[in-house]
């Protein structure tokens, strides 16, 4: 089970990453080429609509921000200043970390419960209940956005819905610190292809100068080398 949310966290962050970039570029592109005063093909493009491009975007990049969290908790890409914490025994800084780790459970739930709240104000609970053929009374239906119209509810369930996730993988963290003592930990420095230790396969002097990565005045070589001639002789 944990192994599919794994899959369809990172899944989910692709998608919205490569998707908002294709939006955008084609949104270039066309506002670009919509301006080359092309008989028919000018017209054409005008007449296709990019007015959303830009707030879907910014959609899918806040979606993409909130599940990315949860996604750097778990790899341990979240940057931390841990200099004074290392320098403690083991036991009090292991006892710091369980601390650290469920300080930022208790405040990521805290903005999952919020912000469920506020999502199920601004609509939801007007949707939920149209979904299911009940009567909505005095509920407010809720805003929509500008340009999609898209009910605001659901855009903004990327907040309860990402910190919550959030919550979780710092108590998934926790309790494996807490059964191993290790934590996720990720090389920022680390190049995919590189290994640790390895040496590079080229054994070349540097100060040489005798490659192909430097201009050679081919006229002066030739002369050093019958004047080497002549001095052997």
């Amino acid at each position: 089970m944990n192994k599919v949310l794994n899959h369809l966290e990172e899944w989910l962050i692709a998608f919205l990453m490569g998707g908002a970039t294709l939006i955008i570029f084609a949104s270039v592109v066309h506002r670009y080429l919509s301006g080359l005063p092309i008989p028919g093909f000018q017209d054409w493009l005008l007449s296709l609509n990019f007015g959303w491009a830009q707030e879907l975007c910014i959609i899918m990049f806040v979606w993409m921000c909130k599940f990315g969290a949860a996604y750097g908790v778990r790899t341990g890409i979240h940057v931390g200043v841990d200099v004074l914490i290392n320098q403690m025994t083991d036991k009090t800084r292991g006892k710091f970390v369980i601390f650290g780790l469920l300080a930022g459970a208790l405040f990521t739930c805290t903005v999952a419960v919020l912000g469920g709240n506020f999502v199920w104000e601004n609509g939801a609970h007007y949707a939920f209940l149209q979904l299911f053929g009940q009567p909505t009374g005095n509920i407010p239906e809720g805003p929509t956005t500008p340009d999609l119209e898209w009910p605001t509810w659901a855009v903004y369930s990327a907040v309860p819905l990402g910190s919550s996730l959030m919550c979780f993988r710092f108590l998934q963290v926790a309790w494996s610190f807490i059964r191993t003592g290790e934590l996720p930990n990720h090389d920022h420095g680390h190049v995919e292809g590189i290994e640790a230790g390895g040496e590079l396969a080229v054994d070349a002097n540097a100060f040489a100068l005798d490659d192909n990565l430097h201009v050679h005045d081919l006229t002066h070589r030739q002369d050093g080398g019958r004047n080497q001639e002549g001095e052997g002789k």
